[in-house]
């Protein structure tokens, strides 16, 4: 079932000959973007460095609850980027289904949703979550798109307030 907080439109992309919004028809769903970061094995998050350049870097993760965890050592790069600047960007590998979250990293603290997380963690990779960190990514914005019809299928998702 789709997030009644997003709210799913075409985004602003000039020049790539994208339907109107007004169409509205092939607008993905959340249940979609939500499967293909369910299904994936590695994602790519970008951050911003403490010199304002951007760093990117493949992770394992968890879609749970309709929301994506990472983890990371708390003397990595992106840790120490995220504590200066916690904004992020996470997209998967693929290039056919694309799949992006825009948002802010959150250090997580609630145990026992760690505990859920952990074993998640090892159903899906066969090892234990043991990263110094475990980082809740807040999204506010998302984006997903077919590449076979990419001009019908790209939609932006964002969060909307109930």
């Amino acid at each position: 079932m789709d997030d009644p907080l997003w709210q799913a439109d075409r985004p602003h992309m000039p020049g790539y000959g994208l339907m109107s919004a007004e169409a509205g028809a092939g607008l993905l769903s959340w249940d979609q973007l939500a499967t293909w970061f369910a299904s994936a094995r590695n994602y790519w998050v970008v951050v911003v460095t403490p010199d304002g350049r951007p760093h990117a870097t493949p992770v394992w993760g968890l879609w749970h609850g309709g929301q994506f965890y990472f983890s990371s050592g708390e003397q990595s790069r992106k840790a120490a980027s995220l504590r200066l600047n916690p904004a992020i960007v996470v997209h998967l590998e693929s290039g056919d289904e694309v799949a992006i979250l825009e948002g802010m990293a959150v250090v997580l603290e609630d145990k026992a949703l760690l505990a859920e997380l952990g074993e998640a963690y090892q159903a899906k990779y066969g090892v234990g979550l043991q990263a110094s960190h475990v980082y809740l990514v807040d999204a506010s914005r998302a984006f997903a798109w077919r590449e076979a019809d990419f001009p019908g299928s790209a939609t932006r998702w964002t969060l909307g307030k109930s």
